[in-house]
Order: structure tokens, then C-alpha cells, then sequence
């Protein structure tokens, strides 16, 4: 038996180039044991033909709304109430803007509109067309409600274009389809505080001290911790990331706002994960005007200590509360993280090499090696979603006592 036998994913395939991926995608959920059923648009059609993928599938290719496989059932109430998880693979602009519209005008929307199966979007277009303020728009709206997003991944377009908008692979896709539909419960009950993303220090009304974090990590974190069944709170810095539907958001821009956040929800928190980037130096004093250029003349800034979230937390860290911080490190790493590690009382710590390609800031990948008083254990390149299930396994690990 597959990982996913007795389950049920509708997959809806959409009119971008990215299509053709569909097919890979529903071999690879057969090969998990699932039942799949997919759903086609008119566009989709015209770039895959509906015989491959009810071939691979082992089931009709619903196209039609007016179509019934079956005469005592409709069709798309039917698929509707069998899926235990809808992904759309590739999810086109059209049909993004759609379902954040509530519009039914084809088989796939209809069928979405009925459903209550959790649904996962794998966006794929042009980079233009996903950056542009309507889409975005549209996603967010989507992710508030509590639909979940895979990519899209940067690099060659079809179109040419290089940047976002690449749909994810399919065995990306897999992955995460599993880890929804396979997702524990283990945390159910449990208190989660996450940070995530940088602070910024204002020099002037202008200019302001920050870092390049992208706020993905702890993002990713808090969304798996909601999949495992925790009540999340998500303390996030400025980011460009769609806010995480099911999640209590709270927004902070300085280093103390972070500081009085975290230090106020702690105490009610079975874990406290502090994956954001704070900035470790605030001005000295803020000019209230420009600080404006002087021909050839240097800027000479007087900068002080931050007040520090993490020694904070682990100052007051209660009994059998778990807290994990992060170190991202450019040189003497093992020893950097180890310092941080006894310096905060933290449970363990995460150490990213920033250095490393696909383990730095902006990225969708991490390379991480996670640090406890009794052991260091080097992670291979994986997601950041991935990670942060790695993440919760060894929360759930150091929260168990020993035996003895």
C-alpha cells in the first residue's frame, strides 16, 4: 500500500505552458497510492490531450460541467465531496483571479467553489503577470482563506523572461501533497510563537538600517506547525510574503517592537521559535530631517546595541518550554552557533552558512545544521518547508524527557 492509499486528490490542470507537467504530477500521486481524478479547462486542453492523463490517472478526465459520468450523481458535487485534497498544477492567473472572485463558469471552478477539501495552488505564468499587483492581490486573498501555495521558482521562462513565475516540479509538488495529506496532528493542543523576517531602524524619515532576510524560513515554519495541528502565532517583520491564513498575525517594524511582542506572548507559548532576523544596531539619535549628501564628505553614523529578543526569552524561558533560535553565520560557524546556543539557554539552534549557494536569504532552499548541547547534525540542501518539519521533529524530540 502507498503512502496516500485511501485518499483522494482532484488535480486541476490549467492553460499554461507548465501543463504538460500535470502528467508527471499524476503519475507520481498514483505511485503514493492515491485515487486521482483531474479536471482539465478548455485552455489546458489544447496543450495536453485529455486521453493522457485519464490514461495515467485510470479515471475519466472531467472537461464538461454539462457532462455526467454517472446519471445519478452531478459530476462536479461528486468530485467536490471526494476530495481529500485539490491541487492545481499548473494554476494560471485566470483561474487564481477567478477563484479569488468565487466564479464558476467551467468544470474546475465550479467543482472548487463546492469543495471543502484543503486546497494547494502551484502558480505558473509569465513574471510579469505574477508580480502584478492584481495577482498578488488575488494570492493573498486565496492564502488568507486558507489556501496553501507551492513556487513559483525563479529561473528561464517559456516565454523567455527570466525571474518568477516557474511552476515548481512536480515532485516538489508530490511532496507537499503528502506532507498535507499525512500531516500528524502531533502538535495539536500545543502554543507555537514563531518569528520571522527583519527589523528596520530608521536613520532618518528616509533611510533605515535592516538586513536582506526574506522571512521565508519562518514563515515556512509557522505553516507547518499549522498543518501538525499547533495555534500559531506569527511575529513578522516586513516581508513580501502573503499573509498565513489560520495563523494570529503580528506586525513589527523595530527591533524593540519585536522585542515588546515576543517578550509579552512568551510567557503563554509551549514553544518559542525566533527565526527572524533582528537588526542588532539602532541609531544612536534619528534625524527628524534628511540627512542630506555633502558633496565628497563621509556620513559618520553613531550606533547602539539593540535590546536582544533572544536573551530575553531565554531569561525567562518557563519550564518545558521549548525555544530554538537561528545563526546565520559567515565564519567560524560551529563555534559562533555554540556560543548563542549556551549565551540564549536555547533548546537548540539552527546554523545556516549564508555563504553556501541555495542556503542564504531570498532563496526557497536552506542547508542547515542543527546544534543541541548533545549533538551536531549536518542537514543536507532541502526546502525551507521541508526544514521546518525537520525543525518541529527535534521540538518534539527535546520536549520528550529522556528515559531513564
Amino acid at each position: 500500500m502507498g503512502l496516500l492509499s485511501g485518499k483522494t486528490l482532484l488535480v486541476g490542470v490549467t492553460g499554461g505552458i507548465a501543463a504538460y507537467k500535470a502528467c508527471e504530477l499524476v503519475s507520481r500521486l498514483k505511485k503514493l497510492g492515491a485515487e486521482v481524478h483531474v479536471i482539465m479547462t478548455a485552455s489546458a486542453m489544447k496543450l495536453v490531450q485529455p486521453a493522457t492523463l485519464e490514461v495515467l490517472s485510470q479515471n475519466p478526465v472531467a472537461t464538461d460541467t454539462f457532462h455526467a459520468f454517472d446519471s445519478k450523481e452531478v459530476t462536479h458535487i461528486a468530485l467536490a465531496k471526494a476530495a481529500d485534497l485539490v491541487v492545481i498544477a499548473p494554476a494560471s492567473a485566470n483561474v487564481i483571479a477567478k477563484l479569488a472572485n468565487g466564479l464558476a463558469d467551467d468544470m474546475l471552478t465550479t467543482t472548487l467553489l463546492a469543495t471543502q477539501a484543503p486546497l494547494l495552488l502551484a502558480p505558473a505564468m509569465n513574471t510579469v503577470m505574477y508580480q502584478h499587483p492584481a495577482t498578488q492581490a488575488n494570492l493573498q486573498l486565496l492564502v488568507s482563506r486558507g489556501a496553501m501555495t507551492i513556487g513559483p521558482d525563479g529561473g528561464w521562462l517559456a516565454c523567455g523572461d527570466v525571474g518568477p513565475g516557474r511552476m515548481s516540479e512536480p515532485h516538489e509538488i508530490a511532496e507537499e501533497c503528502l506532507r498535507i495529506l499525512t500531516a500528524s496532528g502531533d502538535f495539536k493542543g500545543k502554543k507555537v510563537l514563531v518569528t520571522a523576517g527583519p527589523t528596520r531602524e530608521a536613520l532618518d524619515p528616509v533611510r533605515y538600517l535592516s538586513n536582506h532576510s526574506s522571512g521565508k524560513m519562518g514563515y515556512a515554519i509557522a505553516q507547518a506547525a499549522l498543518k501538525r495541528g499547533a495555534e500559531v502565532t506569527l511575529v513578522t517583520g516586513s516581508v513580501n510574503l502573503p499573509p498565513l491564513g489560520g495563523a494570529e498575525m503580528v506586525h513589527v517594524t523595530t527591533t524593540q517592537e519585536l522585542y515588546e511582542a515576543v517578550t509579552g506572548l512568551a510567557p503563554g507559548q509551549d514553544v518559542v521559535i525566533q527565526a527572524a532576523a533582528p537588526a542588532d544596531y539602532q541609531a544612536q539619535r534619528v534625524s527628524y530631517q534628511k540627512l542630506k549628501k555633502k558633496g565628497d564628505q563621509g556620513l559618520d553614523l553613531h550606533l547602539v546595541p539593540t535590546r536582544d529578543v533572544a536573551q530575553a526569552i531565554g531569561q525567562h524561558k518557563k519550564p518545558g518550554q521549548v525555544f530554538v533560535g537561528f545563526a546565520a553565520e559567515t565564519e567560524n560557524l560551529i563555534e559562533n552557533a555554540q556560543r548563542k546556543l549556551t549565551g540564549k539557554n536555547l533548546d537548540f539552534i539552527v546554523l545556516n552558512d549564508v555563504t553556501q549557494p541555495g542556503a542564504g536569504f531570498s532563496v526557497d532552499t536552506n542547508i542547515a545544521t542543527i546544534i543541541s548541547p548533545e549533538a551536531v547534525s549536518q542537514l543536507p540542501k532541502m526546502t525551507k518547508r521541508e526544514l521546518a518539519d525537520r525543525i518541529l521533529d527535534e521540538v518534539k524530540r527535546v520536549s520528550v524527557p529522556a528515559e531513564e
